[in-house]
């Protein structure tokens, strides 16, 4: 792979919420393409089992047990990367959460701030702290990992949504401030994607039958199949690619 165009040969990529789902997923393809990794999030042990299959490749990984709500351990986690690897290439924000579904107006305060500090503040100073490095690098990728959610509502999902959203608008502004530093910012928006996260999504019967009836592909997407375009996204395939969302929904058309 190092003599194609997807080789992440030389670089290191940061990770969050990379112990499973979508960020183990991405973790290995990036480690599979090159690169030296540092995946994080909050349990060690989790992130230690996929250090050791990014290991069996050859590659460095940095496990550093992170709370994404958390400013001092998103400062913590930057400042180990540096001092393990010297430089930031990649980051891809995937660390999220959605503890409860209902209607916006049977959400209570807490349930927003709980899903705002991590969802979206957490992209954003961790995006900020990467950024500022990458921009001293004059070079650089971000990759926010966002959802299909953040382009149209989903039933039941209204504040994860909305923090989706404001990802998507985040991804276009820090393309249009990073941009001059030839550092590309891009974002990924899945529909439903089958992982631990949104089991109970895929796993509704009723709710997957009405998702398929507008869905042509009638299908979820899998981590992998995220994980590749990720791939494809910090590549130079797209090097005149910044400030896009990319919607991965199997052609859905509600």
């Amino acid at each position: 792979m190092d003599s194609t165009f997807l080789s992440l040969k030389g670089k290191v990529a940061l990770i969050t919420g990379g112990s499973r789902g979508i960020g183990k997923a991405i973790a290995l393809v990036y480690g599979d393409a090159g690169a030296d990794i540092c995946i994080a999030s909050r349990k060690l042990e989790d992130l230690e089992k996929v250090a050791e299959e990014i290991r069996a490749m050859g590659r460095k990984v940095l496990c550093v047990p992170t709370h994404t709500r958390k400013v001092p351990d998103l400062e913590n986690l930057v400042s180990k990367v540096m001092e393990e690897f010297g430089r930031i290439d990649i980051l891809v924000n995937n660390a999220a959460t959605n503890p409860a579904m209902g209607h916006i107006v049977d959400t209570e305060e807490k349930i927003y701030d709980h899903i705002m500090e991590t969802n979206l503040k957490g992209y954003f100073m961790l995006s900020k702290l990467a950024g500022k490095i990458m921009r001293d690098q004059k070079s650089g990728h971000i990759i926010n990992i966002s959802s299909g959610g953040g382009v149209s509502p989903a039933e039941g999902l209204g504040p994860y949504c909305i923090s989706k959203a404001g990802i998507n608008m985040l991804t276009k502004q820090m393309a249009l401030e990073l941009g001059p530093s030839n550092v590309r910012v891009n974002a990924i928006a899945p529909r439903v994607v089958k992982t631990e996260f949104s089991k109970a999504l895929w796993t509704n019967e009723k709710l997957m039958e009405r998702e398929f009836k507008y869905t042509p592909l009638k299908c979820v997407a899998t981590a992998e199949e995220i994980a590749q375009t990720a791939l494809y996204m910090v590549s130079s395939a797209t090097n005149y690619m910044t400030g896009h969302i990319l919607v991965m929904n199997g052609g859905a058309f509600f």
